[in-house]
């Protein structure tokens, strides 16, 4: 588990490596429990900074470990300085893995996730619940047209919701479906043109978005009849400026070394989305990969420049993370909360990190 260190050296060390341009990291505490594959969203006004973690999965991981729960950070200067407590459980009746939330307009937003059965049966949730920050109580606030869970999720114009690809009760579908917040009304987008997958990860700046990796499904005619295999592309999509159902998809080059599954990432608000974590080896909720093997996680921090259209390499995270669904950042912060650790160990740690100017990648 990742240690809080609150001392004046550690601040000070850090605050010199920010000024160096050097990836910069700093312990929050931890949540109440430990929780993978959660929903996050990130809230900041000028009471602080509230930092949300809902669903997933607890340390048991099976099955019957699957979350309902949320839980809130507050921190009254955005730093390690907050409390996380728990609020109102999204309702449901059942815990979920693989919901995506994000933040939009002031509020928080979830999308669906699945189900797990005692006998392994899954099923897509089409619920979207929006949280009313003050009372801290959930409202139901639509349906998604197509249930769709590990899919990657981002907002334009802090109004319009795109949910690009996913897994859907049988199969990953190529769509992308937009929420209108303010009109709760759904449209159909483009559709993602590289082959569809869920557990992919990216962000957006200004009007592009990134979308990179997770896990495509391979047909065969044997008795084994489908193969989950990890998708190398990554998309750059730009929403038109007149309609916001076209996108003008164009593949870019992947990022250096092997795709990864479950990433955390998100964009710095400036032309850059970064992608932290993850595994090679695409995994079942449990962290045992679709190969038999137990997936491990990465440390290492990346980034395209929307720009610049290259990657840069920011080092590597001193904690290696994976079965991430999202990384808010708030005042140059980026934070990771829960998650799996190494030998697939459900965490609760939680930290944050500034990634530093990093350098152009050479492989």
């Amino acid at each position: 588990m990742f240690t809080p260190v609150f001392s004046s050296w550690f601040l000070l060390v850090a605050a010199l490596f920010a000024e160096e341009g050097r990836l910069v990291e700093e312990a929050l505490p931890a949540l109440p429990q430990a929780v993978s594959n959660n929903a996050v969203a990130l809230l900041a006004g000028g009471d602080g900074i509230h930092l949300y973690s809902m669903l997933g999965l607890k340390s048991g991981k099976s099955w019957r470990d699957t979350s309902s729960e949320a839980m809130h950070y507050f921190s009254l200067k955005g730093g390690a300085n907050g409390a996380w407590r728990n609020i109102e459980p999204v309702p449901g009746g059942k815990g979920r893995l693989a919901a995506s939330a994000v933040a939009a307009a002031g509020e928080v937003y979830v999308f669906g996730g699945y189900t797990v059965a005692e006998d392994g049966s899954e099923q897509s949730i089409p619920a979207v619940y929006r949280l009313q920050r003050q009372s801290g109580r959930w409202r139901h606030f639509s349906d998604m047209p197509v249930p769709v869970e590990d899919s990657m999720l981002v907002v334009h114009q802090d109004r319009y919701i795109y949910l690009v690809s996913g897994w859907h009760d049988l199969g990953n579908v190529n769509l992308v479906q937009v929420l209108d917040t303010a009109t709760r009304s759904w449209q159909q987008a483009t559709p993602y043109p590289g082959q569809p997958v869920f557990g992919h990860a990216g962000g957006i700046s200004g009007n592009r978005m990134v979308v990179c990796d997770g896990v495509q499904i391979a047909y065969e005619k044997s008795a084994a009849g489908r193969n989950f295999l990890p998708s190398q592309e990554c998309w750059l999509g730009e929403i038109s400026v007149d309609n916001l159902r076209e996108i003008k998809w164009q593949p870019i080059d992947p990022h250096p070394g092997l795709p990864r599954y479950r990433m955390a990432a998100g964009d710095d608000g400036e032309n850059s989305v970064f992608f932290a974590g993850g595994s090679v080896n695409p995994y079942n909720f449990n962290g045992i990969g679709y190969d038999g093997v137990p997936s491990e996680p990465e440390t290492a921090l990346i980034s395209y420049n929307v720009d610049e259209s290259r990657w840069k390499c920011h080092g590597s995270l001193s904690v290696a993370s994976m079965d991430h669904r999202g990384l808010p950042r708030h005042d140059g912060w980026f934070y990771i909360v829960g998650g799996m650790r190494k030998g697939q160990e459900v965490s609760a740690g939680v930290f944050r990190f500034k990634p530093g100017k990093g350098r152009r990648c050479t492989e």
